[in-house]
């Protein structure tokens, strides 16, 4: 899907009502927490994910933000990991979804390529269509059936979530 970068709804008060109301922090991580990043990562979501993560703090600064409630991590969104101006993946507990955290993830990211010079963003792999077309005005693109991840490794002993298989 792509979305135009310069007409992204404003998520300033969402974020600080979640801060404010709910005690979520969202921040960029640092290099000390990439190891509990990626793992957390995997352990939630998927190892191509986790591999996703690690390459964000190959960028400086880390091309990620993370969701944070105390001392844990619930929720994270990664762009310009797999391909230039490309968002994702992201993520976030189950627990925490309908708070309006994951629009702000997004929104963050996607501001986050703005200001590199990009007024395009691409979502790829994209899961909820819906969603995006929704909360960022993202819109199909033809021909991406076929997409950057169609070629991707995989283990016989796993499935796509890189859970061991059952």
């Amino acid at each position: 899907m792509l979305v135009r970068l310069l007409d992204l709804p404003d998520m300033k008060e969402k974020e600080a009502s979640l801060r404010k109301e709910e005690s979520i922090l969202i921040r960029r991580p640092i290099s000390p927490e990439m190891s509990q990043l990626i793992e957390w990562t995997e352990e939630h979501f998927s190892e191509f994910w986790a591999n996703e993560v690690q390459a964000a703090f190959f960028q400086q600064p880390p091309s990620c933000f993370i969701a944070q409630k105390g001392n844990e991590i619930i929720g994270f969104a990664c762009y310009e990991t797999t391909a230039r101006s490309f968002f994702g993946p992201t993520g976030v507990l189950p627990e925490y979804r309908k708070l309006g955290l994951g629009k702000v993830l997004l929104v963050k990211s996607l501001e986050a390529l703005r200001e590199m010079g990009y007024v395009y963003g691409i979502i790829g792999g994209v899961g909820p269509e819906e969603y995006y077309k929704k909360t960022v005005n993202a819109v199909t693109i033809d021909g991406s059936e076929k997409n950057i991840y169609e070629n991707l490794l995989r283990r016989n002993d796993r499935n796509e979530k890189g859970n061991e298989k059952g």
